[in-house]
């Protein structure tokens, strides 16, 4: 209650100083070193250390049974730094606000040793740089490792129906390029490619051919599906998922050790290939930014000034994830604005610079590799050279309807399934939930070419425009020469052929299969992402839309709207420009996505006059998802998980106080706090082990119960335990003091133990009469951990982030703002009449009593003044 209490996570044990220091790297990796806090001032001192000597006297102490004398330095052996004092255990929140006084003396202290020699100028300079270096390394790992990924899961993708006999690493296009005997309607056909059916039974066509076909396509993805969640299980439970929950969970301050490790790194790039290989209806371009940001982390630790500064390898993280979001889409700006609008917590200015750095860096090397053979960062890049019409602003608002209640059931639907994972048998199987929904997927998806081939071919199929050069089903248009089917020619409207017909069905059963399919895989156990598949249907919804609307303008050209713009033998619409629409206003309804995804989608394109088609249906689609939730599927995963993460996009309309929502209530147990010279070494364990809070408050004494400051139970157990190592005289009876100079103690007494250099000094505090609005504005904004709440300096309780979390999850059960505090003391003290029957006036609701000379004031009209009186001061707080 007092501090925020640790997570109950099997299989970790935080209380020990032996686990915290036999930590493994992996796990070390989001848990770096810290140096002491010291936050005293002369005036503190003279106030609050009594009788204690002043700082330039001699006090007497025992020593294991000799007295010796001393000075007050000299004794203060804690003083010096303390090695793991300032670090955080797992599953914890980091303090910003000490992090950042950490790197400013750390910056000081460079400043002022620069101008002594070469050498410390050498080092400043390295200091300086070091911020460009980590973000240059991050990039390049980010860029290579995209491409690898790319290459591979187009390879294992394509070995599910055949194998290049030449050259088995090629996939299915590099296979045939060299091939002389393809046609223009076959040209995916070629000797050196074949299929299993050919490979095992001599034959290409046929029943027999088809079904062995189907079952190697089966047994394929079965086999990448089973291997992808058994590493997972094995190496790196972390390495499931998309990643974005937790990044934005860890970029917020959170400590999740492991999750950005090596090992993570590495089962997470193999899987990610396996999964998307397997056919499920998921992407990789969400775990990219996972992969991003494990690199960033890995490279932070080759550099003191991030590896040491919890705060400052979150920006090195925030630049990471514009770095994956830049090679997911080939969308280095959009990458940025990503990294601004939908995960970053702290986003200073110089990170704006070295994000943009991280995500240019990125796309050039992915560039270089050009895993694509296209000359682009994605396989679905496309171009238009036919503008938008006024009147196609309505289905484009259309789609973005459609899109905001895509994203609106998709998150109920999947929420709702995530959670009966968690509470039922089937969620503790997870090899077997993946084995099952794989074989579904492929079962189903097998017969339907558009949900068989890769979902981002089946994308860059939907967008592309039809043209001479196009052999897709999609455009087998009828020719108004003679009516027999053709391609496209130079004559843009024509009449929708059979293929495009039999082309609107498959797309219709494909649109309902990626829908369901994508509720039940979003939340397995292997590399999951969600971009691609919201885009997807997107895109078939769009591109069913755009040719219903160019049928419409060519069989009813005469109609009031297309009779302006659509003449006849004009190129009037463009379906891959509705499939687009269509795909950026579904991603936009799950994510809840505005400005870097319509720049993201504006990248993929390149052309400017799309811009607003994608602003009107964006928006629209966030502002129908909103009407049914505001929230995102990521914010909805970290609520599902108890992630502590206060979302700046949520607004707080109640108007609690901070003592409706401190701990510890009348009904809680009283407030653990310690006294700041009275406690012995065996009493301050006694109260660590018999609690599991993070943190105590210190006050002066029992009696009175004046805040001195906060110390971290983290840092005390630390504290104590190396003194004890490497101090001696320290026994369990030993005093332990948190001020400046040791108390006056007999002289047979063990030697006193000084925790002050661990007491911050200056916690943050409000009165109990402050606003809740206020105080979850000032943990937002200044990234706190907890906050204590006084009355006249007098410690009464303590909020945490856990405590508002809680606050604002009951709150929202209820279907109207609670009632104002001044309700309450309009219940209790009830309107009052005066000798003329009238009721007395109220200022700010409150009743007014006049005070008459002789009236006698009872101990409740004390009460009554004194609460009015905070309720009238309630939004002064201290900093």
């Amino acid at each position: 209650m007092e501090s925020e209490q640790l997570f109950n996570r099997k299989g970790y044990y935080r209380n020990s100083y032996n686990s915290i220091a036999s930590a493994s790297s992996d796990e070390e990796l989001l848990d770096g070193a810290g140096v002491v806090m010291d936050f005293h001032t002369s005036e503190d001192d003279n106030l609050l250390d009594g009788d204690a000597t002043s700082p330039g006297s001699n006090y007497a102490m025992s020593n294991g049974g000799g007295v010796v004398s001393s000075t007050t330095h000299l004794l203060d052996f804690l003083e010096e730094p303390i090695p793991g004092v300032g670090t955080y255990d797992d599953f914890h929140t980091i303090d910003w606000v000490r992090e950042k006084c950490k790197d400013r003396e750390r910056h000081r202290k460079i400043n002022a040793k620069k101008k002594e020699s070469a050498w410390e100028f050498t080092k400043s300079l390295y200091d300086a740089w070091s911020g460009w270096l980590v973000v240059t390394l991050t990039g390049l790992a980010s860029g290579a490792l995209a491409g690898l990924i790319d290459i591979a899961a187009d390879w294992l993708n394509d070995i599910k129906e055949g194998i290049c006999l030449n050259a088995m690493w090629f996939n299915h296009e590099q296979c045939c390029w060299g091939s002389n005997e393809t046609t223009f309607a076959e040209r995916d056909k070629c000797p050196q490619w074949k299929s299993w059916a050919g490979l095992i039974l001599g034959q290409e066509e046929g029943p027999g051919s088809y079904i062995m076909n189907y079952f190697m396509y089966i047994y394929w993805a079965l086999s990448f599906a089973f291997l992808a969640v058994l590493l997972v299980k094995v190496f790196a439970p972390y390495a499931c998922g998309s990643g974005i929950p937790e990044i934005k969970t860890i970029l917020s301050g959170f400590i999740i050790r492991g999750y950005l490790g090596k090992w993570t790194l590495l089962i997470k790039t193999v899987t990610l290939v396996l999964a998307v290989a397997s056919g499920l209806s998921l992407g990789k371009e969400g775990p990219l930014v996972h992969v991003a940001c494990c690199c960033g982390n890995i490279f932070s630790y080759l550099f003191p000034k991030y590896s040491k500064n919890e705060a400052k390898k979150r920006e090195v993280l925030s630049a990471a994830s514009a770095a994956g979001v830049s090679v997911a889409f080939g969308a280095p700006i959009g990458g940025v604005l990503f990294s601004l609008e939908e995960v970053s917590y702290y986003f200073p200015l110089k990170t704006l610079w070295r994000s943009f750095f991280a995500a240019l860096v990125a796309a050039f090397v992915l560039r270089s590799i050009n895993p694509f053979g296209n000359s682009r960062l994605v396989l679905f890049y496309v171009e238009y050279h036919t503008p938008w019409y006024l009147f196609e602003l309505i289905p484009f608002i259309l789609l973005g309807v459609f899109g905001g209640l895509w994203g609106a059931f998709f998150i109920k639907a999947n929420i709702a399934w995530c959670r009966r994972r968690k509470s039922t048998r089937f969620g503790k199987y997870p090899v077997l939930e993946v084995i099952f929904v794989a074989a579904i997927t492929a079962v189903v998806a097998f017969p339907n070419p558009y949900t068989r081939q890769n979902t981002s071919e089946l994308i860059k199929e939907l967008f592309t425009d039809c043209g001479p050069l196009e052999s897709s089903q999609l455009c087998q248009y009828r020719s108004q020469m003679n009516g027999s089917k053709a391609f496209v020619d130079a004559m843009p409207n024509k009449p929708a052929g059979p293929g495009v017909y039999a082309a609107m069905w498959q797309l219709c059963l494909a649109l309902i299969f990626k829908i369901i399919m994508t509720i039940f895989t979003f939340g397995l156990k292997v590399p999951a992402g969600l971009f691609i598949p919201s885009m997807a249907i997107g895109a078939i919804a769009g591109r069913i839309v755009g040719i219903a609307v160019e049928q419409l303008a060519y069989y009813h050209h005469d109609w009031l709207v297309f009779r302006e713009w659509c003449e006849v033998g004009t190129d009037c619409i463009t379906p891959g420009l509705y499939a687009m629409v269509g795909a950026a206003a579904c991603l936009g309804g799950v994510t809840r996505m505005t400005v870097s995804l319509v720049v993201i989608v504006f990248e993929l394109t390149g052309g400017l006059e799309y811009i607003v088609p994608l602003m009107a249906a964006v928006m629209t689609s966030k502002w129908v998802g909103d009407a049914f939730g505001r929230e995102g599927i990521y914010e909805a995963h970290i609520r599902l998980n108890g992630y502590p993460f206060l979302d700046a996009k949520e607004e707080f309309t109640h108007t609690t106080l901070a003592r409706d929502v401190m701990r510890p209530q009348r009904s809680d147990p009283p407030l653990a706090v310690l006294t700041q010279d009275d406690l012995t070494v065996v009493e301050l364990q006694g109260i660590i082990s018999e609690t599991s809070y993070n943190g105590f408050p210190v006050i002066v004494s029992k009696e009175s119960q004046r805040l001195v400051g906060f110390a971290l139970r983290r840092d005390i157990t630390i504290a104590i335990e190396n003194a004890r190592r490497k101090q001696e005289g320290i026994l369990l009876t030993s005093r332990v003091y948190f001020t400046q100079h040791a108390p006056t103690l007999p002289a047979d007494s063990p030697r006193p133990l000084k925790l002050r250099s661990i007491l911050d000094m200056s916690p943050f505090t409000v009165t109990d009469h402050t606003p809740m609005e206020i105080v979850v504005d000032v943990f937002r904004k200044l990234g706190l951990r907890q906050c204590l709440v006084t009355h006249n300096g007098n410690v009464l309780g303590i909020i945490t982030k856990k405590n508002i979390l809680a606050h604002l999850e009951e709150l929202k059960e209820h279907t109207a703002p609670l009632a104002s505090a001044w309700y309450y003391h309009k219940k209790r003290y009830p309107t009052s009449h005066g000798p003329d029957g009238k009721s007395r006036p109220r200022q700010h609701h409150v009743q007014l009593v006049p005070s008459f000379p002789g009236r006698q004031h009872s101990d409740d009209d004390e009460e009554s003044e004194e609460e009015v009186m905070h309720l009238l001061d309630g939004r002064s707080f201290t900093l």
